[in-house]
């Protein structure tokens, strides 16, 4: 197995774009051990044409391939973001009532010199983590800790940031029998009564009532090829169709990019990411997140709490309008 295929995952659509790099890490191969003068111009010559050949692919991404990239296992989690964005972190935990919810996580800590809470649905980086968080799919008792702790952040007039990355609220009968739908009811409804501003990124996949359970905000910002749908299209295509199979077809009829959402209203912001999705320079995604959430906070500086809240609700109330 070559470096390339070692170090990074590839999905179906990119077979053309690791094949050339494979070949370029063959030949980098044999000029280090000296064969050849001319394999330079060869590696030069490849090394262009992979680069075109990625800006060509992500240039035009189907709704479906832009599924694959936001579901990508090596993109950067919540976990990440707020490792990068937030000094001080303090994680918070527990609902009071039942346990402890490690698909959400959340605390307190400082954004560029700012208190605010943070909070954010993590899907985990490897099989132990994902296990551990649940795969970012919360149950009742992480949308109750995310509303305890979204009501102490208005007492102390934190501003909130949420990062949303999940394929839904947790489907099984326990969640059910504990209320999974009230739970997620009141943390929007939550969300919608705060004082302070909410700020939502959509960093991966924005699942159903799982995503806008964190995401009812004054902002909603997306990244570039990150999904957000009422359900998956996987799902849509099993109830439409009862095939999922045409997931591809779903996928393009349910406006669920960021680029489709955009023109819809739904979303406030598209932040950039690098040639090849975020998985392939996580740093500087990340730093660009950082950029749009400090641009968004500074949006509502001075501003009382009524002029917040009405800002938030007049801003649902017009999508679809």
């Amino acid at each position: 197995m070559s470096a390339a295929t070692a170090l990074r995952t590839y999905l179906d659509f990119e077979k053309p774009i690791l094949e050339l790099e494979n070949k370029i890490v063959e030949l980098k191969a044999l000029y280090k051990d000296g064969k050849g003068p001319q394999i330079a111009d060869e590696i030069a010559k490849l090394e262009q044409k992979a680069k075109t050949l990625l800006v060509d692919t992500y240039n035009k991404l189907t709704p479906w391939q832009k599924t694959l990239v936001a579901r990508h296992p090596e993109r950067p989690h919540c976990l990440e973001f707020v490792g990068n964005l937030i000094e001080d972190f303090t994680p918070l935990a527990g609902d009071r009532y039942y346990a402890e919810d490690e698909a959400i996580v959340a605390g307190v800590g400082r954004f560029r010199g700012r208190s605010v809470m943070v909070m954010g649905h993590e899907k985990g980086s490897d099989t132990e983590s994902r296990l551990k968080h649940n795969f970012g799919m919360a149950k009742p008792e992480g949308y109750r800790k995310a509303v305890r702790l979204m009501e102490m952040a208005d007492r102390f007039n934190l501003p909130v940031i949420t990062f949303v990355d999940t394929p839904g609220a947790y489907p099984g009968i326990g969640a059910e029998e504990r209320g999974q739908a009230e739970a997620i009811a009141r943390s929007t409804d939550c969300c919608l009564n705060l004082g302070v501003p909410i700020i939502a990124v959509v960093v991966g996949e924005g699942g159903s009532g799982g995503a806008i359970a964190i995401a009812t905000a004054n902002r909603i910002l997306m990244l570039e090829h990150a999904i957000y749908s009422v359900i998956s299209p996987e799902g849509a295509a099993s109830i439409i169709w009862r095939d999922s199979n045409k997931k591809e077809e779903a996928a393009t009829n349910m406006k669920i990019t960021a680029q489709d959402l955009d023109q819809l209203g739904v979303i406030d912001v598209i932040v950039k990411e690098p040639v090849g999705g975020a998985h392939r320079d996580r740093s500087s995604v990340i730093i660009s997140t950082g950029n749009a959430i400090a641009r968004a906070l500074a949006e509502f500086d001075g501003k009382s709490a009524e002029e917040i809240r009405k800002q938030r609700h007049d801003r649902f109330l017009s999508i679809g309008r």
